[in-house]
């Protein structure tokens, strides 16, 4: 009996994805033969055959279920291994310090942190001292909602043009539906981060000439959805947060051009001298982290749109202009 090699489980586990020695040798950069040679040799060192060879592909046997299984457990490790190696040699990975508003660390922050390699120590404020954090140089970048004066060295991208939505409960009059225009919220009872109309959501899309009747103030996004969902009112969730909203409760765009909030990513000009003091991530691993957030932008964009898919009843309602 032969012995089990490297080579010969990787083409196996190979075969077995893609029910085909063709296609497998197409994945592995091998010619046919050469993968049915190696099947050959770990069918001999396995005392059965591994794969039923049909018409159009293969299916591994119960045996090549066994050898699959312990192929892909024996290959893990080994990429494991070869990872732990690299770092040896590659050094410690880079440090970026990330600030950003509290909603953006829904999603759209760690979704970045869990793509990059680099360490990404985080920091949650509000934009006026995430914006002073990044010029003091505490931050090498800050995700953003308002950038107001910047100093003349700061660098300043939009991540999205984020629309606000309105959380209502699941059998609200207006759950199903796409979007609605201000008015017809004009009536509802809000819950807000604060009583201060500056300092909330219910911003310029709001009809002026009547203030909003917040029901509840609540800070906490949790404290304000449970609220929502006990039918207690309603709430303005920014689109890049749709993914953390329960699914029991129905999320409407707000039908108004003033009703998005742009989000923004600042950090220091890479060319910007280095002030007396203060240590900067790398300009490769700060660019990398800044290019994993424009792809979680996108994706929490596309998801957002998900979410506000009417039913079909909302749907014969509201269609989709």
């Amino acid at each position: 009996m032969g012995e089990f090699t490297i080579l010969g489980l990787r083409v196996v586990r190979e075969a077995a994805r893609c029910g085909s020695f063709s296609a497998a040798a197409d994945r592995l950069g091998y010619t046919q033969s050469a993968v049915s040679r190696q099947v050959s040799l770990m069918e001999q060192a396995a005392g059965h055959p591994l794969f039923d060879r049909l018409a159009r592909g293969v299916t591994p046997t119960a045996a090549g279920q066994i050898v699959v299984r312990h192929a892909e457990a024996v290959l893990t490790e080994l990429d494991s291994t070869r990872d732990q190696l690299d770092r040896l040699t590659a050094g410690p990975p880079a440090t970026v310090r990330v600030g950003a508003f509290s909603t953006a660390m829904a999603a759209l922050v760690p979704r970045a942190v869990a793509a990059t390699s680099a360490r990404v120590p985080l920091r949650e404020g509000t934009t006026a001292r995430l914006l002073t954090a990044v010029a003091r140089g505490r931050l090498d970048l800050a995700v953003v909602t308002e950038t107001g004066t910047l100093a003349a060295d700061m660098e300043v991208e939009v991540l999205l043009d984020d629309p606000l939505l309105v959380a209502v409960p699941s059998n609200h009059r207006l759950a199903g539906r796409i979007s609605a225009a201000p008015a017809e919220f004009r009536d509802e009872r809000w819950i807000a981060g604060s009583t201060e109309r500056g300092s909330t959501l219910l911003g310029a899309w709001r009809d002026s000439r009547q203030e909003p009747d917040i029901a509840f103030v609540a800070r906490d996004w949790i404290a304000k959805l449970g609220l929502v969902a006990a039918g207690s009112g309603i709430t303005v969730v920014p689109g890049i947060a749709a993914p953390a909203v329960p699914a029991n409760i129905a999320l409407v765009r707000i039908d108004h051009p003033a009703a998005v909030r742009p989000t923004r990513v600042v950090r220091m000009a890479p060319s910007a001298a280095t002030r007396a003091g203060q240590t900067t991530a790398p300009s490769a691993a700060t660019d990398a982290f800044i290019e994993a957030l424009r792809d979680s932008a996108a994706a929490l964009t596309s998801e957002m749109r998900g979410r506000l898919r009417p039913n079909a009843a909302g749907s014969r309602a509201n269609p989709q202009p």
